[in-house]
């Protein structure tokens, strides 16, 4: 049976479950495997809000968990990409590795060196912002009425990965993730005879725990960092065929911002283009990106070659009105092909 309070998540939310596979950790379980699993430190991953939960909930309880590094090493270890290791609790590893020695003696060939790592990664829970909205709905009519009500925190994850060697943050990732909490109510106020009056009242709350949008938010955060690093050639798949994964792809157009040539100037009319054309946004970023100009006063695409700091651009006329247009990925490798109008 579905409970009305189901139906109340907000303007286009969904609530987080322990009991179901959120969207987050399909996406970090089917990713394309790596070329080789990289050795990674996370010394520590912890609540750097400072943020406690109100009153009458608590004063001395925190409002997030502190126990974020354990969920970093999960997800990190569930992606198929990375071998943690243990840096949390190095010093019980050193002293049970003193105890194994003590009783070995001399012999200390059979206890091998520890592993060291490639990558450290650093970061922690850096935000926690409470009521960023709120809203609910409500009727009542001669005494009798319900109402729901519902409140959105939001939690905030940064994760950045360092080069052991050179000590270069390769990389550094912000994601966030909404936290709800829900009340339903309903009640009766009324005389149901003369001088009896009947008041009746009902209603209960859900609270999304927020260690579940800590997870998700550092399962999001770690695909995006393994993403980010395909595309920066920090690390590689092992499949060059899956450089086409839908998910690599999806995170790939989250994670790209818009670039702009300096050479454009800021009060040009934009460029109109038929709406016939559904490459049309493509070509639209290609005429803001690229420096050189490539339409002529006509509105015709003019044949060449061309470069962005995002991407190289092909054009070449195939005659009978059509245009051929291929894009590359500087970063990615990846290119994409297909005909336009030569008159945009």
């Amino acid at each position: 049976m579905t409970s009305p309070i189901d139906t109340l998540n907000g303007p286009g939310y969904e609530r987080s479950e322990w009991n179901v596979e959120s969207q987050s950790h399909a996406d970090l379980i089917s990713l394309p495997l790596p070329s080789g699993k990289i050795p990674v430190s996370v010394y520590s991953f912890r609540d750097q809000t400072g943020q406690y939960k109100p009153s009458p909930s608590s004063t001395f309880s925190t409002a997030v968990t502190q126990g974020a590094s354990s969920l970093l090493v999960k997800a990190l270890w569930e992606s198929g990409w990375f071998q943690p290791l243990e840096r949390e609790g190095l010093q019980n590893l050193l002293t049970e590795r003193k105890i194994i020695r003590a009783a070995n003696g001399e012999n200390t060939s059979t206890l091998p060196q520890l592993r060291s790592a490639s990558i450290l990664l650093e970061g922690g829970i850096v935000g926690y912002d409470s009521n960023i909205q709120t809203g609910g709905a409500g009727a009542k009519y001669i005494g009798v009425g319900s109402s729901e009500k519902y409140r959105v925190d939001q939690v905030t994850v940064n994760l950045r990965a360092i080069d052991i060697n050179s000590g270069l943050v390769l990389n550094s990732v912000t994601t966030t993730k909404k936290v709800f909490s829900q009340e339903t109510t309903a009640g009766v106020f009324k005389f149901v005879k003369f001088k009896e009056l009947l008041e009746v009242e009902a209603g209960y709350t859900t609270n999304e725990p927020a260690q579940i949008a800590v997870l998700d938010a550092i399962e999001t955060a770690v695909i995006r960092l393994i993403v980010t690093g395909i595309g920066e050639k920090h690390w590689q798949v092992a499949d060059a065929s899956d450089m086409n994964h839908p998910t690599l792809l999806s995170y790939q157009n989250k994670s790209r911002k818009p670039t702009y040539s300096r050479s454009a100037t800021p009060n040009s009319k934009p460029v109109r283009y038929k709406k016939t054309n559904r490459h049309n946004p493509v070509i639209s970023e290609i005429v803001n990106t690229v420096s050189e100009k490539i339409v002529d006063n006509s509105g015709k695409l003019m044949p060449g070659t061309y470069t962005s700091t995002d991407f190289m651009v092909q054009i070449v006329d195939l005659g009978d009105g059509r245009t051929s247009v291929t894009t590359r990925d500087r970063f990615t490798g990846l290119s994409e092909s297909f005909t336009v109008s030569s008159i945009l």
